[in-house]
């Protein structure tokens, strides 16, 4: 049996006793001398940090992205072009639950991916639905405040989600993707990721293309009704993490296909919808996605706090060839997730290994909290820019990216003018068969259980929109769960 290394204090300082604490006789009280008591149980109450506002609960792996296809017309990333295969990150999560919340809740799934390239991390960080609730970032804080805890009662209020939605007709998209069967999927395994927002490609001709992001599951969906994820919640609230890290410990390593939608730019002036707009998808007939690579999980982390619960994502994190778009949604995000990350990790929080370029790293960032690694800009004279100091870091004129060439007066646009929020959600519904159908109903039904009959009509009327089958559905869902009478709910189901 090899020799055990010596037990330490964080100062490495050898340890000579980890089981007793140091006192005045065998009955006396402990001492304040004894620092690695004290060490150790303030290291104790320094082991949690702020949970995540959205996305608290979630399971992670590590794999490789690898490219099939040819893009190269397109971007000139070059972990985009043909055979790069780039190490990545990958973290799915719920959107409303708390840290310790059960895995197997209807809700959206966060999809996030961090590529360590060659030129710098790439973060594509969305769900796995292609739109969202909202297309405009003034309203995210008020959703989230509808998804998590009442401040009276400390309890979720289905009343409050159904209020925002029913006022908020640019949900319905979302919503009906949220109850119908791909709404519980039975593990991060088998559904689909989307980078959701519209980003962009630029390539070195200085031409740009705006572009979707779609991950394919090669595993297939699957998915649990309401009732059947109450039994598994019954027997365990882990079972996303059993369920990922088990596969990938057993060397079955999930895959998605990566395809894109590609538009050119100019096109984004000719669509009936916005391209832009955060609670639309693109149809395939007019953009047929291609197929460009297989990212595949492979490694389970060793550690699920350092690498999983301290991994930060951020669409501010971008490279040549890859940019951003005029989605509202999109721009409030580049701020506010490095921001989220600034607060609840610390100003380095980039420099932590999981977070950390697998490139060179040069700037001018200066000291804060935890700066453990100094200088970056290649020279320790060179501690602002511009400088004159031999062997500083310098810019590079050729990453520049092209710029946008759409523009318009400054104002505060009412984002529904001009939008429509129910075709598209008509298309989904139409595509769904008579089952699908009979699910979507029933779990919205089962959601609206305790909503004041107010806000039930409300909602019904924006479904009547969609198509007076769904109007009709729901309705009768409503009145076969909880009694439902035009304006109220039986005080049973309150």
């Amino acid at each position: 049996m090899s020799e055990r290394p010596t037990m330490t204090t964080t100062a490495g300082a050898p340890i000579s006793d980890n089981q007793n604490a140091l006192t005045a006789g065998p009955r006396g009280g402990v001492m304040l001398q004894d620092y690695q008591l004290i060490e150790k149980l303030a290291h104790q109450n320094r082991e949690r940090i702020p949970e995540r506002v959205v996305h608290a609960k979630g399971w992670g792996a590590y794999g490789t992205l690898t490219i099939t296809g040819n893009i190269s017309r397109y971007t000139r990333a070059k972990a985009l072009q043909p055979g790069a295969q780039t190490p990545m990150l990958a973290r799915f999560s719920t959107v409303a639950g708390e840290l310790g919340a059960a895995d197997h809740e209807r809700d959206v799934r966060g999809f996030a991916l961090k590529f360590y390239t060659e030129e710098g991390n790439w973060d594509l960080v969305g769900n796995n639905t292609p739109v969202f609730f909202v297309r405009d970032p003034y309203k995210f804080p008020d959703f989230i405040h509808t998804q998590k805890r009442h401040p009276k009662t400390n309890l979720r209020s289905a009343t409050a989600m159904w209020d925002f939605w029913s006022l908020s007709p640019e949900s319905l998209h979302q919503t009906t993707i949220l109850f119908s069967d791909r709404g519980l999927p039975i593990d991060p395994m088998h559904m689909n990721g989307y980078g959701s927002h519209t980003y962009s490609f630029w390539n070195d001709a200085g031409e740009r293309f705006w572009v979707k992001f779609h991950f394919k599951t090669r595993q297939g969906h699957r998915h649990y009704t309401n009732a059947e994820a109450e039994t598994i919640v019954g027997r365990t609230r882990e079972g996303y993490q059993e369920a990922l890290f088990g596969e990938i410990e057993r060397g079955a390593f999930p895959q998605w296909t990566l395809q894109v939608q590609i538009m050119p730019e100019a096109d984004a002036d000719r669509t009936p919808y916005d391209p832009f707009d955060l609670t639309k998808v693109w149809p395939h007939a007019d953009y047929p996605p291609i197929e460009i690579g297989v990212m595949e999980l492979n490694r389970n982390a060793e550690n699920y706090f350092a690498e999983i619960e301290q991994a930060a994502f951020s669409p501010s994190n971008i490279v040549p060839g890859i940019g951003h778009s005029p989605d509202k949604m999109l721009q409030a995000r580049v701020f506010s997730y490095a921001d989220a990350h600034r607060y609840r990790l610390g100003t380095h929080y980039e420099a932590l290994p999981v977070n950390a370029p697998r490139c060179p790293v040069h700037h001018y960032h200066k000291d804060g909290q935890m700066n453990f690694f100094g200088q970056r800009t290649g020279n320790v004279d060179a501690y602002y820019e511009p400088n004159s100091v031999a062997g500083s870091a310098a810019e590079l004129p050729s990453a520049k990216e092209p710029p946008l060439k759409i523009s318009g007066d400054m104002d505060r646009y009412d984002h529904r003018i001009g939008n429509d929020d129910y075709s598209q959600p008509r298309a989904l519904f139409n595509l769904f068969d008579a089952g699908q159908k009979a699910r979507l109903f029933s779990n919205i039904a089962a959601a609206m259980a305790g909503v004041p009959g107010e806000i039930v009509e409300r909602q019904l009327a924006h479904y009547k929109l969609v198509h007076p089958d769904y109007e009709a559905g729901v309705r009768a869902a409503l009145k076969a769960a909880h009694g439902y009478q035009a304006d109220t709910i039986s005080a049973a189901a309150q």
